[in-house]
């Protein structure tokens, strides 16, 4: 069955309460202004007993997402105003919030933007009813996983959402900005993180950070890593890369 307009139950705002949602639900944020296709999926996320907020905009998804945590978001891109774009990075991925996009843009290099800002899946629209329950089922899957394990590099390791870091079983002391850096390069170990996307972790609306303040903070978490037989390798042009050193590679 597609999913399309219909007439269903109201729509939850998102400060609105959880309603007959079970105390250990897991949580998810639907992010969608078509308000007919919301109320469709929230229907089918209430029926398999889901805790379910709505925001139908960039602005309501940033506040629900600080306020509260959630399992998983669904997330329109073409939003109004901060679009779903801009939304996935001012992600924390200390939350370890899965997100599965599901937007009406369907070229490649729209998707490929989505993923590589942190999305985890992209469904284009229209879509099967039953193609979107078994993708957001995997999802939750990773999700409960990834809450579950303790991430280990070499000596480093870390529980990113307790928010706390050992090297070689040592406690490891981080400010909040080292701790963001870290946590974003960890959540994509063996892959390049931009400065684009390490400022936007770590912008605030009082303040920008230049390259050179990026580039201080990488050299700090380099410092306190030593001995922890990881590498925050700089990839000049595209960014920076943790990962354990191979043989022959400083």
């Amino acid at each position: 069955m597609v999913l399309h307009s219909a007439a269903t139950p109201p729509v939850r705002p998102a400060n609105a309460p959880a309603g007959r949602v079970q105390p250990k639900s897991l949580r998810i944020l639907v992010v969608e202004d078509d308000l007919p296709l919301a109320e469709g999926m929230i229907r089918i996320l209430d029926s398999h007993g889901y805790g379910v907020t709505h925001a139908r905009s960039g602005e309501e998804a940033l506040a629900a997402l600080t306020a509260g945590d959630f399992d998983a978001m669904v997330l329109d891109i073409g939003l109004p105003g901060i679009d779903g774009f801009q939304v996935l990075s001012h992600l924390d991925p200390a939350k370890h919030c899965s997100v599965l996009i599901v937007s009406a843009y369907d070229r490649v290099e729209q998707r490929v933007k989505g993923l590589d800002l942190g999305a985890d899946d992209y469904l284009v629209k229209p879509f099967v009813v039953e193609e979107f329950e078994a993708r957001l089922r995997a999802l939750l899957r990773r999700s409960q996983l990834n809450r579950n394990i303790r991430v280990e590099l070499a000596g480093l390791a870390v529980d990113v959402v307790g928010k706390r870091a050992w090297v070689n079983d040592e406690p490891l002391e981080l400010t909040a900005r080292e701790w963001s850096v870290l946590s974003l390069l960890l959540t994509r170990a063996g892959q390049v993180v931009s400065k684009d996307q390490l400022q936007q972790t770590l912008t605030s609306d009082q303040q920008v950070l230049s390259d050179n303040a990026i580039e201080v903070y990488i050299s700090r978490l380099r410092g306190k890593l030593a001995g922890a037989g990881v590498n925050i390798r700089t990839l000049r042009g595209f960014g920076y890369m943790i990962e354990e050193p191979r043989p022959g590679r400083p």
